[in-house]
């Protein structure tokens, strides 16, 4: 799959996102190894801490229907630059993600940069740390 198809998805998603606090909506799209498409939009709360970003969504929507293994994700918002992930996003991106796992971060002018979890999370603490 191409990443601009991905990067559509997550734009398309973007438009379902609930923010009436920040007015910043995202999107974001994640391709799994078995070729299904999750989107997930970002979701505020009234009481902040219970916001759940759209990366995360689309993470955690794919886990419950038991598809694990990732190959791409794109997240996109009307910002400057390219969008960036959150720490909580990259904390749950390394929780799931190798780094054979390419990251779009884009924006609606089409600027996107292409990562991956270790240079969005150096050194991150994950499963291998306490697993003896």
């Amino acid at each position: 799959m191409n990443n601009h198809k991905l990067i559509e998805e997550a734009k398309r998603a973007r438009e379902h996102a609930y923010a009436p606090y920040s007015l910043f909506k995202v999107g974001a799209a994640i391709l799994t190894k078995s070729g299904t498409i999750y989107t997930g939009a970002n979701i505020e709360n009234g009481s902040y801490p219970l916001t759940c970003c759209a990366e995360r969504i689309a993470i955690f929507k794919a886990i419950s229907e038991g598809d694990c293994e990732f190959s791409h994700m794109a997240v996109v918002a009307d910002s400057k630059q390219p969008v960036s992930p959150c720490g909580a996003c990259r904390q749950v991106m390394a929780e799931f993600f190798d780094d054979d796992v390419t990251i779009y971060l884009a924006n609606l002018n089409d600027d996107i940069v292409s990562t991956s979890i270790s240079k969005l999370l150096p050194n991150s603490f994950n499963l291998t740390q306490i697993k003896q």
